[in-house]
């Protein structure tokens, strides 16, 4: 008898590492594509130029990025500090971020004084969510971003 309670609790142990391990691997994973999603964005706000409109010229960024998440399939959602602008859904509306609202992701453009004119940059945040199949939604991480300075684009969002 001293054998199997012996044995119980060694497989109950066992058990609990393997799951710690199972939580440990999804949070990693989540944030890793999260970060990927960042970082792509971020790519494409500095190619554009900023966060650009359509144009008759051609599509904008917001719309490419709108794009991006969507086939990558990017829903999580998340509160943005209130002097970011968030986007309200991903088909390109936007709203200055507002407490207790979400949003899919946040943008923030921010003049910086430079030797060759007022260079802009960029502050960028998405969200991934920790969530276990069995548990649920544990909770919302944010993935924070800043592009390099650029000039700008004269079809960007804000101005």
């Amino acid at each position: 008898m001293r054998e199997a309670i012996g044995s119980t609790w060694t497989f109950q142990l066992i058990i609990i590492f393997i799951l710690i391990f199972a939580c440990f691997l999804t949070l990693v994973i989540s944030y890793s594509k999260a970060y990927t999603l960042k970082n792509e964005v971020l790519t494409m706000i500095e190619k554009y130029e900023g966060i650009t409109r359509n144009t008759d010229e051609g599509i904008g960024s917001q719309e490419i990025i709108n794009n991006y998440l969507t086939n990558n399939s990017y829903r999580t959602t998340g509160s943005c500090e209130t002097e970011y602008y968030g986007a309200t859904n991903l088909t390109g509306e936007y709203e200055k971020a507002q407490s207790g609202r979400k949003y899919y992701y946040c943008f923030k453009e921010s003049k910086l004084k430079s030797g060759n004119g007022n260079a802009i940059v960029y502050d960028i945040t998405l969200f991934y969510k920790f969530n276990l199949p069995v548990v649920g939604e544990i909770t919302t991480f944010r993935v924070d971003g800043r592009t390099n300075s650029f000039i700008g684009s004269n079809y960007r969002l804000t101005k």
